[in-house]
């Protein structure tokens, strides 16, 4: 499951990369951040979104595949078509 899952997740990313991005993190002590974004570039083992500037003080944020695995970040894609793609992993 471990590898694996994690390179699918990735290549899930892979598809979205410049799309518009949700992402819902655990901020500590039942606080949840929501924050908006492009999806910029994704690596081996982390994914950046670059924020919308005038929400957010910093310009990026990385996460591990991992967070997404665990639950500990959720993504929501925005699509052209307004048309919403949350990525997970599902166990096959």
């Amino acid at each position: 499951m471990g590898r694996n899952a994690l390179v699918d997740i990735k290549r899930s990313l892979d598809e979205h990369i410049g799309s518009r991005i949700l992402l819902k993190a655990n901020g500590g002590r039942r606080k949840t951040v929501e924050r908006t974004g492009v999806l910029e570039e994704t690596y081996p083992s982390v994914f950046i979104i670059k924020l919308d500037e005038e929400q957010h003080a910093f310009k990026r944020v990385s996460y591990s595949y991992a967070d997404i695995l665990t639950e500990t970040v959720e993504l929501t894609v925005y699509q052209d078509n307004q048309e919403q793609i949350r990525i997970t992993y599902v166990k096959q």
